[in-house]
């Protein structure tokens, strides 16, 4: 059997914490920012967990994380 590729753009994307999960950068922060509040820009921010639904398929793409 060869080996896995792993998806380079998904590789940069996510990051695997300790516990296994998967985080990622929320999105809606490259533009258009004016109309946006301090508030909801500063959240978004913050990383975000990636959805349990799509965690099979993430793994999937990224064998070796």
């Amino acid at each position: 059997m060869p080996k896995m590729k792993t998806s380079r753009s998904a590789a940069k994307r996510f990051k695997v914490t300790g516990t296994g999960k998967l985080k990622r950068n929320k999105a809606y922060k490259r533009h258009i920012l004016t109309k946006k509040t301090t508030k909801n820009k500063r959240n978004l921010r913050k990383p975000a967990i990636t959805d349990k639904t799509n965690v099979k398929n993430m793994k999937k793409i990224l064998p070796y994380v």
